[in-house]
């Protein structure tokens, strides 16, 4: 394996570790990052939609969400002037995304859960860490995959002025 030398935080130079390992190393970093990405956006959709009801702490109700998830639509429907035919296909495009999207958000929160589980125990396995940040990447690239084909179906309905009207709503609330 090839190395190249590299800087110590002590100003040593280190060439004791290899490329390969490093630059796995740098990928995991990326992919955890990414992953707690995801989570978050995960989060802020499901919270911005309005799928958990954080003043209370608990989880809505199926009719709950179908309810808000019609709210929703709404509001956006008349923001980006959509029409009955857009309308129509855009419910259901949506409404599938939620319903893919939702355990995902359930299994990030489980991920935090177990984190901190692991991080309490009194030896440290690292195997079961090793476990959790696989299953961890799995659901972030399931999450990613899913979020951005409901972008694409999404945008396939819309013409480029909603797209950019729904992109600036979007920008809007999140500031």
């Amino acid at each position: 394996m090839s190395t190249t030398p590299r800087i110590t935080t002590a100003g040593i130079i280190d060439t004791t570790q290899p490329l390969r390992r490093r630059m796995f190393k740098r990928a995991a970093i990326i992919g955890l990052l990414g992953g707690i990405a995801i989570t978050a956006g995960v989060g802020a959709v499901a919270q911005n939609a309005g799928l958990v009801d954080w003043h209370h702490g608990s989880a809505m109700t199926a009719g709950d969400i179908s309810a808000h998830i019609d709210k929703f639509l709404q509001h956006v429907y008349i923001e980006i002037d959509a029409t009955p035919a857009q309308k129509a296909q855009l419910d259901p495009i949506v409404r599938q995304g939620v319903a893919d999207l939702m355990p995902l958000h359930t299994q990030f929160h489980d991920f935090h859960a177990q984190a901190l589980v692991l991080l309490t125990q009194d030896t440290v396995d690292r195997a079961a860490i090793e476990t959790m940040r696989a299953e961890h990447l799995r659901g972030a690239d399931q999450a990613s995959r899913r979020i951005a084909q409901l972008i694409g179906d999404v945008a396939d309905v819309l013409t480029p002025a909603q797209r950019k009207a729904l992109a600036a709503r979007i920008a809007e609330h999140q500031r």
